[in-house]
């Protein structure tokens, strides 16, 4: 998949189809519609599939929902709901099944608050079930959460402290939210990607930490991820593309340019892209100027979707009515 990154297993599967136009061998694909979020979801089957899309094997379920730039509060419901149903597919919880929320990222960087404001949202109670068991909703299962910052505020790996957390309250599930990098802007904040691989904090922008999964922790875990950034290489890279096709298609045969494009393979393509971007400024990411209201909306989705999901018939008014 060339020097192009993401996050997204359902990215890995374009880039892979776009190089190789073949079957991928190890994967499976499923795709449906629901209340105008496309649902994809891919599987990794196998080893060599794993191997093809750069991705642990596992399951990946990718909600695009591009009404999410029009902040309407009923699609906001809608979404949270639909979420907590795919969320439901992955898990299996009994009344006193403990959930542990993790929200990664640095609440000081807009693009990387995504976590943190999850878990601010969320309905927490085990505590509640803990000391106060006969005063509280009998719907309502034990969850916990943490914002654990980062390597660079705390001086501690993230995974550490987790790991720490899990084998004191031995939970039986462990819910991970991150910020993700993508490379198509139009999914930077309308892509919700839900996996049960786990996540490793950082890798959204190239900082590959201990991984947060079942092998590590010794519990199921799941990963929930949303781009908020996307590489300038990437967009550079995609940029010359465009231009290259527009070319090629208004060129004469006999031109010097056409020529020389169509003997450029992709590395040629990668090292010019590589030397403009990259070679001066390094990793570059790009942020829509209109995150911050991105990653609060988002961030309501989300802790909805889960409070939905680790709890036992709740509806939105009932979360909101026990939160506040």
């Amino acid at each position: 998949m060339g020097s192009i990154r993401t996050d997204l297993a359902l990215e890995a599967r374009e880039l892979y189809q776009q190089q190789n136009r073949d079957y991928i061998p190890g994967v499976k694909v499923d795709e449906e519609e629901v209340e105008g979020v496309k649902i994809s979801r891919v599987h990794i089957l196998s080893p060599l599939g794993q191997e093809s899309l750069g991705k642990p094997q596992g399951n990946y379920i990718t909600l695009e929902a591009p009404d999410i730039k029009n902040r309407d509060p009923e699609f906001q419901q809608t979404l949270s709901k639909i979420i907590a149903q795919e969320i439901k597919k992955l898990v299996t919880l009994n009344k006193n099944s403990v959930t542990l929320v993790v929200g990664l990222g640095n609440w000081n960087i807009t693009p990387d608050s995504l976590g943190p404001k999850v878990v601010d949202r969320l309905l927490v109670t085990r505590h509640i079930l803990e000391y106060l068991p006969d005063q509280i909703d009998d719907r309502l299962r034990p969850v916990c959460a943490i914002a654990p910052g980062v390597l660079g505020i705390t001086g501690i790996e993230t995974g550490e402290i987790i790991k720490g957390i899990v084998d004191r309250l031995k939970p039986d599930l462990v819910i991970a939210i991150d910020a993700l990098a993508s490379r198509r802007t139009d999914r930077i904040g309308m892509t919700i990607q839900i996996a049960d691989t786990g996540i490793s904090p950082g890798s959204g922008i190239g900082n590959k930490r201990m991984g947060l999964n079942k092998e590590t922790l010794g519990v199921p875990t799941i990963a929930i991820g949303v781009p908020t950034v996307v590489y300038a290489y990437t967009i550079g890279r995609d940029s010359l593309q465009m231009l290259i096709d527009k070319f090629v298609d208004h060129a004469t045969a006999d031109s010097q340019f056409y020529q020389m494009l169509k003997q450029m393979g992709e590395e040629q393509l990668d090292a010019l892209i590589h030397q403009v971007v990259t070679q001066e400024l390094g990793d570059l990411v790009v942020t829509p100027k209109e995150i911050d209201l991105l990653i609060d909306y988002v961030a309501d989705v989300l802790a909805d979707g889960l409070n939905l999901a680790l709890h036992e018939d709740m509806t939105i008014e009932d979360v909101k009515y026990f939160i506040n």
